[in-house]
Order: C-alpha cells, then sequence, then structure tokens
C-alpha cells in the first residue's frame, strides 16, 4: 500500500514538472518584434487564407516591427505608436486607414472604426495644453466607448518644439467615464495661440507608422463603405487586367457628401438612390467642382453593384481632372506630403497630386467603393482676411518655392498642374 502511494505522489510530481516545463518553454511564443501577433482570420471583416497568401506572393511585402518612440520631425517632436492597438497585422493581411486630426476631431474614429474594422493609425496635433486634453480624449475612447478603438487604433501625437507641453507621461488610472467626454471642450490650446494645424505632418505620421503594404489615407471625417478590407484584397489577389499595367499606381476612391440628419449609404446601391433623389453630391460640388469628380462619373453612377471590387476606369491627372486630388489606396513608396502645406493655406495636397501626375501613376479607380464625409453639403462662404492672407501666401510659397523644387526633383510632363 505504501509503494501504491509513493508510486502514485512520483506520478503527480512528474505531471506536475512536465506542465511547469510547457509553461516556461511556450508562455512567451506568441510575442515576437511584431508584438502580440492575432491572425487577421479571426476578426470578421477579414479575407480567407488563401487569398491572403497571394497577396503576400504579390506584393512581396516585409513586416514592419512597431516601435513607440520620440523623434524629431522638422520643427516637431513626434511621439509615434504612443497608444498602440490590441490587434496586430501582417504586411499582408490588412489595409490600414491612416488619418490625423485633434482632440476635437477624435470622436470622429468611432464611425470610422465601426465601419473598418480593421487597422488605422491616427496623427494627433496636441500643442501645450491641448496634450493632455488630447490623452483624456483618447483614454475615454479606449475605456468608455467602442471596444473596436482598443483593438484597431494605434495613436501618434505630435506638436511643436516651441509648444511642447509640461508632460507627456501616460496616466496609469482607467478614465472616470462619469465625466463629460474630453473633446467636447471648445477652447484649445492651438486657437489661443493662433497656431496653424499642420496637416500634412499628420498626414505623413500617420503614413509611415502603419506596418500593412496597404495603406488608405483619409481625413478623419471620411467613412468608407462596410467590407472594404477583404473585397479589395480579394481584387488584389485575383491579379486581373488591368492590375497588369506597367506604370505605377493608386485606387482612388469617389468621394460624396450627403445632406445634415442623413444617414451615411452602407454600399453603392443605397448611395445611388440617394444621388436620384439630391440627398448625396460628389464632394467639394459646390467648393471646388474638379477637385474630386472622378472620370466618368455619371457612367460609374450607373454601373450596378456587384458583390467584388474591380477596376472602373484607369486615369491619369491630366486634361480636365488636371486639379483632381483623390483619396487613395496605395503604399508607403508614393510620395509623401509637403510638410509646408497647411489646412488654413489649402492646397495641401495638390502637390502631391502634381507629383503622381508627372510620374505617370495609374489612377485605377474602383467601382464599387466610396467614402461618404460626416453628413453636411459644404457651400461656399467668404473668407475672413486672416484666412485669405495665409492662402495667398501658399500660393506664393508653392509657385515660387515648392514648384521649382518638384521640377528638379521629380522633372515636368506637359499637362501636369498643381
Amino acid at each position: 500500500m505504501i509503494v501504491i502511494k509513493k508510486r502514485f505522489i512520483i506520478v503527480v510530481i512528474y505531471f506536475a514538472i512536465l506542465v511547469m516545463l510547457y509553461l516556461v518553454m511556450f508562455s512567451g511564443r506568441s510575442k515576437s518584434d511584431f508584438g502580440d501577433h492575432k491572425p487577421t482570420k479571426l476578426v470578421e471583416n477579414s479575407p480567407d487564407l488563401g487569398t491572403l497568401a497571394k497577396v503576400k506572393k504579390i506584393t512581396k511585402c516585409l513586416d514592419k516591427p512597431i516601435v513607440s518612440q520620440t523623434v524629431q520631425k522638422g520643427k516637431f517632436f513626434v511621439l509615434s505608436n504612443y497608444v498602440v492597438a490590441s490587434n496586430r497585422f501582417k504586411c499582408h493581411e490588412s489595409i490600414t486607414v491612416t488619418t490625423q486630426g485633434d482632440f476635437t476631431f477624435i470622436e470622429n474614429l468611432l464611425p470610422l472604426v465601426e465601419r473598418w474594422e480593421g487597422p488605422i493609425s491616427v496623427a494627433l496635433y496636441a500643442p501645450g495644453t491641448d496634450f493632455q486634453r488630447t490623452l483624456d480624449s483618447i483614454r475615454y475612447l479606449r475605456d468608455c466607448t467602442n471596444k473596436l478603438i482598443r483593438k484597431f487604433v494605434t495613436f501618434h501625437i505630435f506638436f511643436d518644439m516651441d509648444h511642447t507641453p509640461e508632460t507627456v507621461s501616460w496616466p496609469v488610472e482607467a478614465f472616470d467615464c462619469e465625466q463629460n467626454p474630453p473633446f467636447r471642450e471648445i477652447s484649445t490650446y492651438k486657437n489661443e495661440k493662433g497656431l496653424v494645424y499642420p496637416i500634412n505632418v499628420g498626414r505623413n505620421v500617420a503614413r509611415e507608422m502603419a506596418t500593412t503594404h496597404f495603406v488608405l489615407a483619409l481625413d478623419i471625417e471620411l467613412l468608407p463603405n462596410p467590407g472594404f478590407i477583404p473585397k479589395f484584397l480579394d481584387m488584389i489577389a485575383r491579379d486581373e487586367p488591368p492590375l497588369d499595367r506597367p506604370y505605377p499606381r493608386v485606387f482612388p476612391l469617389p468621394v460624396f457628401e450627403v445632406k445634415s440628419g442623413e444617414k451615411i449609404p452602407e454600399n453603392k446601391t443605397q448611395l445611388r438612390e440617394m444621388l436620384d433623389k439630391n440627398l448625396a453630391v460628389y464632394f467639394h460640388k459646390e467648393i471646388c467642382y474638379s477637385c474630386h469628380k472622378i472620370p466618368k462619373f455619371e457612367k460609374w453612377k450607373q454601373l450596378n453593384e456587384s458583390q467584388n471590387f474591380g477596376v472602373f476606369r484607369v486615369a491619369k491627372r491630366i486634361h480636365e481632372h488636371k486639379h483632381w486630388e483623390p483619396f487613395y489606396v496605395g503604399t508607403n513608396l508614393e510620395p509623401l506630403y509637403d510638410e509646408r502645406l497647411s489646412w488654413e493655406g489649402k492646397r495641401n495636397k495638390m502637390t502631391n497630386g502634381f507629383i503622381l501626375c508627372v510620374l505617370d501613376y495609374d489612377l485605377m479607380v474602383l467601382d464599387n467603393a466610396f467614402l461618404v464625409h460626416s453628413p453636411g453639403i459644404k457651400e461656399k462662404s467668404g473668407k475672413t482676411r486672416k484666412k485669405s492672407k495665409l492662402v495667398k501666401e501658399t500660393d506664393r510659397l508653392i509657385e515660387e518655392r515648392i514648384l521649382p523644387e518638384m521640377k528638379i526633383l521629380y522633372g515636368f510632363k506637359e499637362g501636369c498642374v498643381v
């Protein structure tokens, strides 16, 4: 009897040792240089593994580590990957929306992440005391709203060196969700100091920090139609003409505005109905007629919706579309945005479009994909004297400095304009 008990004790100890060895050997293996990778297959808005394998083979992309660091970028400090999303993606597994703003616009991330259901890289401008409000706004979104914020949104923060906040430490405690949302605050340090918004710094920071091969650089109030990621990657995996053209390419999305109070369309069929009822128009129709109207728009509108994405038309940024400012799916190989240009000075994307033209980019307009601005159709309005002065200064900067520099760097092509 004593012998049996001893044997039983030995067996128990033996199995306990095996369990301990297992935990020691495998507990850390889920982590890598690319974080706690969670396979995209587990995410609802994702393509199948066969499609992903084809995308990997076609793009030949390399995975990119996520590094949290403080860097200097011109006259700005950038806290890159300051708050990192819990879900991680390899380079071929998804598409990253890259966007920017300040804490007063951060609430727009909620409808964006709900429709996108994929990685989002956002750069927030936070000079001086706006920094703390920005942190509080991030904490509110992560602790008190949709869990998708924690899963998919990675935050970067940047500010002028001359307007460095007193502290940049992240609070340990969770946000008190009984408080009012911090982003509802009307007054800002930026406005008190008369600072302009460096929109292109934010665009570049958010895009350069993306870890996927494909990126979609958006303004924060623009919303894509749901189900975009798997349909786009499936199109890439099929690799059908005209995707075999030899020119560099990006994939512009038609952009629309809807009237205030109207529901944002979920698909092209709903969008077409709204266009027919004059409840929606293409973006900035009343402000800049040629800036966002896609080639052959009427044919695009008449084309019935299908289950998949495809290329509706291959265009160039010339002739009647020489002032086109497309929002497009591209990669980090595409030209960055000129960081000397501001939101208030206007024309902040035109130089990027000029480079796409000079480098002979194919603009492959998608057939069933689109963007919608948050409700409200913009109309022309009078400009303040200060803004008009800044616009004139920007025009002069582009014509006298930026355009000559771009011609030296990229060359010149007949028909390409800023």
